[in-house]
């Protein structure tokens, strides 16, 4: 028994070591970020520490350039402290960042504090980005860097009509303390292309990004990984076909896969090793769905990654595409918003015509439209995705200008408020320090208390001429906000 105490006691004592910085000779902290890793043949490498993944570490050296490497390689010591590091950013500092679409859990939630609650064109306005082209993707933070899509050369508002032959989607990178552009990358459409995609043009989907990569999706013309340098990794393609609403749903990352929405390109849901962009699984059959996928952990700790799509919300197995359950939704059109969970439970919401929001309890197998269905309301929304947050759930109505506050138990709406002059609200909402944060397509930002009574906190006003589809990115203390010609970064004035 002493020497089991004595055991956790000196392993307690040697992780609270590494873990306040300090380390012993073999692996020399030299700074509050970098730090002197060794490998087993003694060479010592400087770098900071970006991502603990798969057995993989990546690393960057202090001129800038990124390695990735087996931990294996690395000496005993620095091993057992990677895996420390990693356990603790997991649960501590993952959040941080907004590496995808919805935030880091596809939730809109932010533990983000002193974002601003009132801005205007000086006041509260860190930085603001011309944007050479429009998007309707939202910006996402990985780090200092700040990436962000968008179209050029046909169909751009406010700007010759141009070609689809001169059609061009970008990638580009900003700096997330002063805003200033470090790169940029095009690439041509696969043509044909669509002449007229409604409301949202040609650069829908938002980005993803990990330590080593950032991930777009294109529609037809594919899917591309890129390092954080911009250096083009791979590309994918994930199908053909089009639709005169274009393509929207984002992609996301599970463990070592790029999971693709490409319903509109193959009527499929496909996952793609996230390193070489080789083909893992592919699931048939994706009918009517715009809709991001969201990975869920349900009570008996299975993962189960969620698509709601025509009629129907199924689960799948995450790993293989498997269909786990499936569950009728009486939403009758196609799906755009995305789902998001508390506790086992799944919230649906969706619909042009015949609107409907739904609970279903997660876990099932096969079809539980009957075992599993908690309840189904006719209130919901056709675009924005909505936010779980104690109890309740909150959402805008794209064309009604309406916000409701639903009680998540029963479906119950506890209220359903008019904004003033709001007109059209295609963002999802963000929360952050129990504010909900409403962008209308006018570049008004609406600011409520997420509590189960209306609350107007202000209302912000950035009309810039153009039209603000994107949904908010919360990182530090900062509000990101993205129109159709510029990029905002919204925080404190010092």
């Amino acid at each position: 028994m002493f020497d089991v105490c004595l055991r956790v006691s000196l392993w307690a004592g040697f992780l609270w070591l590494f873990l306040s910085g300090l380390c012993c000779a073999q692996s020399e902290t030299t700074s509050p970020e970098y730090r002197q890793l060794r490998d087993q043949s003694g060479r010592v490498i400087d770098a900071r520490i970006l991502e603990v993944d798969n057995n993989r570490v990546t690393l960057e050296q202090r001129d800038g350039k990124r390695v990735t490497l087996p931990i294996t390689t690395l000496s005993q010591t620095d091993r057992e402290f990677l895996v420390a590091f990693a356990r603790q950013r997991s649960e501590e500092t993952a959040d941080m960042d907004w590496p995808r679409f919805r935030g880091p859990t596809g939730m809109g939630i932010s533990p983000a504090t002193g974002v601003p609650v009132e801005w205007g064109r000086e006041k509260n306005m860190r930085w603001k980005t011309a944007l050479p082209g429009a998007g309707a993707s939202s910006p996402i933070v990985y780090g200092d860097r700040v990436f962000v899509t968008y179209y050029t050369g046909y169909s751009v508002p406010g700007q010759p009509a141009g070609s689809l032959e001169q059609l061009r989607r970008h990638l580009i990178a900003v700096r997330l303390s002063d805003g200033q552009v470090l790169w940029e990358k095009s690439i041509p459409a696969r043509l044909p292309e669509e002449e007229r995609i409604r409301e949202h043009g040609y650069a829908a989907s938002t980005p993803v990004a990990d330590a080593e990569r950032v991930y777009v999706f294109f529609g037809k013309s594919g899917v591309f990984a890129f390092d954080h340098d911009g250096n083009q990794l791979w590309n994918a393609d994930v199908g053909s076909g089009t639709s005169g609403w274009g393509s929207a749903a984002s992609p996301i990352l599970y463990k070592d896969l790029l999971i693709v929405n490409a319903c509109v390109e193959s009527g499929s849901l496909v996952a793609l090793d996230k390193r070489t962009g080789e083909l893992r699984w592919q699931a048939r059959d994706i009918v009517e769905s715009w809709s991001t996928p969201v990975v869920i952990k349900v009570p008996t700790g299975r993962d189960e990654l969620m698509l709601p799509m025509l009629r129907t919300l199924v689960a799948f197995d995450p790993e293989s595409g498997r269909r786990l359950w499936w569950c009728r939704t009486e939403i009758n059109w196609y799906k755009v918003p995305s789902v998001v969970s508390a506790d086992g439970v799944v919230y649906c919401l969706g619909g042009r015509a015949g609107i409907a929001s739904l609970a279903v309890r997660a876990g099932g197998s096969g079809d539980v439209t009957s075992s599993h269905r908690l309840w189904v309301s006719t209130n919901g929304s056709n675009v924005s995705s909505p936010i779980y947050w104690e109890g309740y759930l909150y959402w805008a109505h794209e064309s009604r200008g309406l916000v409701y506050c639903v009680n998540a138990a029963t479906g119950e709406v506890v209220y359903a408020q008019r904004l003033e002059r709001a007109r059209q609200i295609y963002a999802s909402p963000v929360l952050a320090e129990g504010r909900l944060y409403y962008v209308t397509r006018e570049g008004k930002t609406f600011v409520l208390a997420a509590k189960p009574e209306f609350q107007l906190l202000a209302v912000n006003d950035l009309s810039d001429g153009s039209v603000f589809n994107a949904s908010p990115a919360v990182v530090q203390n900062c509000l990101l906000l993205r129109s159709d010609k510029y990029l905002y970064c919204i925080a404190e004035n010092p």
